[in-house]
């Protein structure tokens, strides 16, 4: 089970504290960003995860390195000077993914089983991507999703179109060969993919129950902090995984 992150933006919302270190890097609840999400991969049953990184990428390297502390095994894909945007980081990693992978972001937390999306897309020869949805209705950001609760039968970003009430939870299980045809080294958001799956009736749905965190903001950084700080039961696992020898 291979899980891809994409790590790679300026986080330019959260400056000036991202102009000396990477999102990723932030603390929150007195740990770094990654240490909680690669917490949340392994406990799910990932093995192997691509960090696809780029501004300040190597301190991420530096503080990550090939996944020993965390028990995974971490590979890298750098875009380099000019930033690729999602799509393309996601082709410039085509090397390095396996048939059938999770990507998700990196500023996502998601408290639901990061397994389920890639498990359903390969169970499933009749789609070629699935992505976890959450019933949003607009409360927490922009909704961008239409779904039967089977299939997104649309997505699209910036409409206010009341049926689109669900919004994209921040994991995707894609197939290998989706990536494949997209062009090599052309900028682009991976939004166009999902847009266009969703067109071809080739993006199932998986719904996720519990509320989003993210730490693209000031104010969602400190959301996050807040709930792992409480100590949850979930914390608590991650706390207890992270003293293992």
């Amino acid at each position: 089970m291979q899980c891809v992150i994409l790590a790679g933006g300026l986080a330019t919302r959260l400056r000036p504290r991202t102009l000396t270190a990477p999102k990723s890097l932030l603390q929150i609840a007195g740990r770094p960003f990654i240490d909680w999400q690669l917490a949340r991969v392994r406990e799910a049953g990932y093995h192997e995860v691509v960090l696809c990184v780029a501004y300040l990428g190597e301190m991420i390297k530096n503080h990550v390195g090939a996944g020993e502390q965390s028990g995974l095994r971490v590979l890298y894909s750098d875009e380099g000077p000019t930033l690729l945007g999602t799509c393309g980081a996601l082709r410039r990693a085509l090397p390095l993914l396996a048939g059938e992978f999770l990507v998700t972001y990196g500023d996502s937390y998601l408290p639901f089983d990061y397994a389920s999306p890639l498990k359903m897309l390969v169970e499933n020869k009749d789609c070629d991507g699935v992505m976890s949805v959450f019933k949003n209705v607009g409360r927490w950001d922009a909704s961008n999703v239409r779904t039967d609760g089977t299939w997104v039968t649309a997505y699209e970003k910036g409409t206010d179109d009341p049926t689109f009430d669900h919004i994209d939870y921040g994991a995707l299980a894609l197939r290998r060969s989706v990536v494949a045809t997209l062009q090599e080294g052309a900028p682009g958001d991976l939004a166009a993919v999902q847009s266009e799956l969703a067109r071809q009736g080739r993006l199932r749905a998986i719904v996720a129950h519990e509320r989003f965190f993210e730490i693209g903001s000031n104010k969602g950084l400190a959301a996050l902090d807040r709930h792992l700080s409480g100590l949850t039961p979930e914390a608590e696992i991650l706390d207890r995984s992270q003293k293992r020898p």
